[in-house]
């Protein structure tokens, strides 16, 4: 008949540490852990490296220019802004003398 005996559960894949091979480095390149591989392999990893740190600082320095503009718009607009009210102060000062000229210049009524 049928084996009554239980079998022992299977080991989980991957080394026998329990890191999964997915999330351990695979190849060091920044020690002098290179022995085993050959110069070909390492020019070839080298270079693939290179390559996604190029791909990343491209994203980088778009994100770092759009950063730029919209922190120098900013500025453009308090700076222009400032001239505004500055310039809106200047014209206020200007229709207070005329009110007040104006004024000195009426004749007086009996009512004021």
């Amino acid at each position: 008949m049928a084996d009554t005996k239980q079998q022992p559960p299977a080991a989980p894949p991957g080394p026998a540490g329990g890191e999964a091979p997915f999330a351990r480095r695979i190849v060091d390149t920044s020690s002098s852990n290179q022995e085993g591989l050959s110069a070909e392999q390492v020019r070839f990893i080298r270079h693939t490296e290179l390559q996604q740190w190029g791909r990343k600082s491209q994203a980088l320095r778009g994100r770092n220019v759009l950063t730029g503009l919209a922190i120098g718009a900013v500025v453009v607009a308090i700076y222009g802004y400032t001239f505004y009210s500055v310039g809106r102060e200047r014209i206020m000062d200007e229709m207070d003398e005329e009110a007040k000229r104006a004024r000195m210049g009426a004749p007086k009524k009996d009512a004021n």
